[in-house]
Parts: C-alpha cells; structure tokens; sequence
C-alpha cells in the first residue's frame, strides 16, 4: 500500500459516526440527481468537521475524483486570488472542491453563491466546513433548496465517544473521568484518548476548563524528548503557522527536520500548504501552559519570532508581505496596543488594490462627504503627485469600493508646494525641524488619509490592513526618518495608539476639521525596538506571594518537577526553578534536584511518613518507567500504591512551602 493508501486505511479505523453525510455524499458521487451538489457543514472547534472532511475526501479519491482541497485560513483576500486556487472547479467535470476553516473566510461566502458556485463544471460538487451556519438566506432561497445539504455537526452520542476510548485501550475504570470531561467533544476525546491510561490517576478530577485541558495537553505531550523538542513547541504555540523553515530561523542551533517532523506527529497539529497549525483550542491551551511554565523562554521566543517575521518583511518579495505581516501582527493579538488598534474582524471583509484612474471620481465623492470638499481638493491633489501612494478598498462580497487610504512618502527637504497646499502636511515637516531635522537622502511617511464612510476612523478591517502595510513599508523602507499616521477624533486616537505613536501636539485644520498627528522618529527608535514595546505590553503581571507564586502555583511546580528529577535539562526549564527556594543557588538546577531528594528521605522521620517516601521515591527517583511499574517494584495494590504516593504529595509540598516562605536558609 502507498503511504496515502495507509493513511486512509487508518482514518476509516479510526472514524466514528457521521453515517449521514457519509451516505449522503457517497450518493452524490455516483451521480445521483437527487443529491446535493454543495454540502456546508458547520460546529463549533473540536467537533470534528476537518476529519468528516478528510474522510469525504477520501472517498471523493478512492471515486476518481479531482480534488482541489483549500484551507479558509490561508485563502488571499481578493476572490481572484482563490479563483485561481480553485480553477479546476469552473473547469475540469467530476471535480470535488473541499474548503475547510470556512469561518476565516466567511467574507467570501455571498460571492461564491452568486458569482463562483453557479459556474461548476459538470458533475463537480463542493463540500464547505466552518464554525458558523451559513447566512439564512441561501438555505431559504428555493433555487438553493434542492443544491444544498446544511447540517450542524453534534457532539458524539454516549456510545460513540465509549467506543472512541475503548479502541483507544482506555483503562475502564478511566473511561468515566474522561467523559465527565470531554462529554461528547471529538477533539477532547481524541487528546484524551492519545494520551492514553497510563498519564491519569485514578483520583483525578475532571472538569471542563482550560486549566484541566491544559493538564490533558501535559499529558498528552507527555516526556518531551528534549529541551530542542521543548523550543519547538514555543514556536508552534506562539506562530501561526510553523514550516521547517521557520524553525530552522528561529532554531538554528538544533535540527530543524527532525523536530518538524515530530510536531507533525503530534495528534492536535494539522498539516496545512504552509505549515503546521494547532487546533484552535490545543494552540491556546498550550501556549497557556508554556506561559505559565516558563514566561521568560516565553517571551524570549516571540521576541525571536518577531526578528525572522521583520528579516522577512525587508527581505520578501512583494506578494508575500502581507501573510508575513499578518503573522507578525497575530503573534502580538493578545498584547494591549494591539487589541485597542486592531479589530481581527472578518465582517465585510476587503482587499485592497492600488488607486485606477476610474476610481478616482469615487475617492473624491468618499472624501467629500466624510472630510469636506477642502479635504477632497487635497486628495486630488496628493493622487496626481503620489497615485502610487493610494490603496482603494473593495468588499469581497460584492466588489464595491468602500474605503481608501493613501500613505505618502516624502524626501527632504519638503517640496515648498506641498507645504503651502497641505496644512497637515506642513506640520508632520513642521515637527521634525523642531525635534529632530531630516537630512538629505531620508524622508518621512505619513498615512495622510485614511476614509471609510460607514466606519469612519474607528477601528475597522481597512484600518487593521493599512496598518499592516504601513508596517511592512516602515521595515522594508531605507532612509524613512519618520512615520506619521492623521486622525481627526484626535483625542480618542491619542488613547488608542499611546505606547505605539507620540502625540506631536500638532492639531492643523482643514475647512472644518482639526486632525491629531502622531508619529515615531524611526532613527532614534528602530522597528526591532519599537515591537519590544508590543512584547512587553503581553507579559502577564507576576502573581502575589514570596517569590511570585501563589500556594496553587507553587503545589503545581512540585508536581510538574518531580517527572522531570531524572532529567536535568528538563527539570531546569521547570517553574520550581522560579522559586525563592532556588534563588541563591549557584547551580539551581541540580541543588534543587538535590534538595527535592533530601525533602522527600525527610518525610521518614515521621512514621506517618514512611509509605509515602517508598511511594515517591520508586515513582520519580528509581527510574521506573510508570507508577505500574513502581507500586510492582514496591509489591503493592495500584491503588494502595497512589494512597501513599498522594499522601507523599501532600507532604512534600507543604514542607518544601514552609521552606518557600521562610527562605533556603530560614530567614524570616
């Protein structure tokens, strides 16, 4: 058998339910006209519709079909962009055109109806799968009523998801704990069930959170091969897609194939035209844990990421700037500064195109209403001198242009027409003669206009891609002096960009309406040391207590840095190593290891205390490859054996917390 062949082998052993859409589809294949020619499937994450996906596409292969199978998350933003991708749908009969992640490209949704679908070749069929239902009116048109299979994917029933654990070799006994986690979630039973018996207790309790998940996901990963193996899923957690390549950048001290390769096997890694993607809720949870666990490696990596996302813009050619850019955006969406400026809105999406003389008169109609005619005049003044300097916005969906943007790059020293014609112009030159004077060879940028009647100047979709161009041009620009961006609702904007841009002061007016300009002095603040601003506005606040953690956060520690005693790489990466307990160590790794071993032979000393030592000592220290195998090596009952190792745990922490308070060498 092909590897391919093996593969689908494996995903039809491994596949449960969905037996209506399977028989569904299977009847379409064969022709039959009765069946539907689009199939849009929709759950919420997890829920399985990537692998129902997979499995229909291996039946559409083993049919004979032509597939051309598309990822909404990496799908262009223009429709002809995916057009392109999808050609042989409009060409080739008996096509099968799968689009996955729908949600990401939602925007789409009304021109494929309209203008794509309606032009399938003969026999073609369309299977769409995404988070949202589609919008009610094509499952109410009745041109649609016959073409189209809509259904919301369910949780797996009771029996289904017994049946996932059971061929998983889940103990019985922990089939229970499972499910009164997962309930019916495929993608919970699926992580659960990799991780297999021997990562659970029989005492551990289950509930549906993000920290249990997170626990599901340490267990799942299990004994990280090494500290490399560990660096590559920062990189995964933080990237929004990992290729080889990326890891090989940001990672060159270790061996990037390899270490792909391993991810790709991870079960929550999806395999994608341009990388690896973690399931949405693997992703969150992970990069959670790893925060928690390690924030400063945490930081360290996106600071990484970061400075190969800015070689890239510099360096990429032109049509791979804006996917760069959107990563290097996404790898900061939880910082402060990013969240009030950006939406991450995929409503009415657009796509920008450079200015056509046809658009102009539409531009001038946009900045009249919106700006005056006195802002108009300065546009069509600024589209005769610099027209490369404009961006014109369409909808998706319908191909109306609803915005336009123009960002401007003048030379010094200023052109004394532009200064005389624009007032805001003027006072961007105005503020550097008076702080610090561009000279011969450099310019400044300015995005001089930035108009979206039915969303003006309040954060939108036009502004989060003209902020990303701005940003690929201020790193990829030689000789830029400095950035501005205008704002008429100054004071609000001021609050918005604060941490990103300074205020100048500056307020000129135009006819009726005074603009805030703000700006950066790129000389004195480089592109790498202005997005140390956006890492640090994501670290999260060092929690309370004596060295940071709380008595939660500190029993954690313990817990996670026992499995690790055995390796000193591993176990130096730990939270413990954090604590106040290893802060005058002149070698905190091993005197921790070593102090961990003495805490636990002191646990002897009480009676009470004996059974719990055996306990922990044969299940961390004695090199036992399971906690079977330790309560074998110890000649006990499973269960007795977890009594004392729990009591142990118990113990352990609470002296080892006393020390914590009190200091390594008992000071108050």
């Amino acid at each position: 058998m092909s590897v391919g062949e093996r593969l689908s082998s494996a995903r039809v052993q491994a596949f449960i339910g969905r037996d209506e859409e399977l028989d569904r589809f299977a009847r379409a294949l064969t022709g039959d006209p009765q069946a539907p020619f689009a199939f849009y499937l929709y759950g919420p994450g997890g829920i399985g519709k990537s692998t129902l996906l997979r499995r229909l596409a291996d039946h559409a292969r083993a049919a004979g079909r032509l597939l051309v199978e598309l990822d909404g998350r990496f799908v262009g933003r223009d429709p002809a962009d995916f057009e392109r991708a999808a050609g042989p749908f409009l060409d080739v009969p008996g096509t099968v055109l799968f689009l996955d992640s729908f949600e990401h490209c939602q925007w789409l949704e009304g021109w494929l109806w309209h203008r794509f679908l309606p032009r399938a070749a003969d026999g073609a069929l369309v299977v769409l799968g995404g988070r949202l239902a589609p919008q009610p009116q094509w499952t109410a048109d009745p041109a649609w009523a016959g073409l189209l299979h809509v259904a919301e994917l369910e949780p797996f029933s009771e029996e289904q998801a017994r049946t996932l654990l059971a061929t998983a070799q889940i103990r019985p006994e922990m089939r229970e704990l499972v499910l009164r986690f997962a309930g019916g979630n495929p993608l919970a039973l699926s992580l659960a069930a990799a991780a297999g018996s021997t990562g659970w207790s029989y005492d551990q309790t289950w509930a549906p959170s993000a920290d249990v998940l997170r626990t599901l996901l340490v267990g799942l990963i299990g004994e990280v091969p090494s500290a490399a193996h560990r660096r590559a899923l920062e990189v995964a957690a933080q990237a929004y897609s990992t290729s080889e390549e990326l890891l090989a950048a940001v990672l060159p001290d270790h061996d990037a194939h390899l270490l792909f390769a391993w991810l790709r096997e991870l079960p929550f890694m999806e395999a994608t035209h341009r990388g690896l993607h973690p399931h949405d809720a693997a992703r969150e949870t992970l990069a959670a844990d790893l925060r928690w666990r390690a924030p400063n490696a945490f930081v360290a990596m996106r600071k990484r990421l970061a400075e190969e996302y800015l070689r890239l813009l510099r360096e990429a050619p032109e049509e791979r700037v804006w996917t760069v850019t959107d990563e290097l955006f996404y790898l900061f969406r939880d910082g402060q500064i990013v969240a009030r400026l950006r939406t991450w809105s995929r409503e009415d999406e657009v796509h920008d195109r450079p200015l056509h003389p046809d658009d102009l008169g539409t531009v001038l109609r946009m900045a009249a209403e919106t700006e005056g005619p006195e802002s108009a005049a300065l546009v069509h003044y600024w589209a005769q001198r610099q027209p490369q300097a404009f961006s014109v916005y369409r909808l998706v969906s319908t191909g109306r242009i609803v915005a336009f943007t123009a960002r401007l790059a003048l030379p010094a020293p200023p052109d004394p027409e532009d200064l005389a014609t624009d007032p805001v112009v003027a006072a961007a030159w105005a503020h550097t003669d008076a702080t610090a004077p561009v000279g011969p060879g450099e310019h400044i940028g300015i995005s001089r206009f930035t108009v979206y009647p039915e969303r003006y100047q309040v954060p939108s979709r036009v502004i989060d891609l003209s902020s990303s161009r701005a940003q690929a041009e201020s790193a990829r620009a030689r000789g830029r002096a400095f950035g501005f961006a205008v704002w008429r609702d100054a004071e609000a904007w001021a609050a918005r960009v604060k941490g990103s841009l300074a205020d100048t002061g500056a307020r000129p007016r135009v006819g009726e309406h005074t603009y805030g300009v703000f700006g950066v002095d790129w000389r004195q603040v480089p592109v790498e040391t202005w997005l140390r601003h956006f890492i640090a506005s994501t670290e999260v606040p060092t929690p309370s207590g004596p060295s940071g953690f709380s008595r939660t956060a500190f029993d954690r520690a313990v817990r996670e840095a026992l499995p690790h005693w055995r390796d000193p790489a591993a176990f130096a990466a730990c939270a413990l190593a954090r604590t106040r307990l290893a802060a005058d160590f002149a070698d905190p790794a091993e005197e921790l290891r070593t102090l961990l071993r003495r805490s636990v032979d002191d646990l002897a000393r009480d009676p009470r205390g004996v059974r719990a030592r055996e306990a922990l000592t044969a299940g961390y220290f004695s090199g036992a490859p399971t906690q079977e195998a330790a309560a074998r090596r110890l000649g006990l009952p499973y269960g007795t054996y977890r009594r004392h190792l729990r009591q142990g745990l118990d113990l352990l922490c609470e002296s080892l917390w006393q020390q914590e308070l009190r200091g390594p060498y008992g000071e108050q």
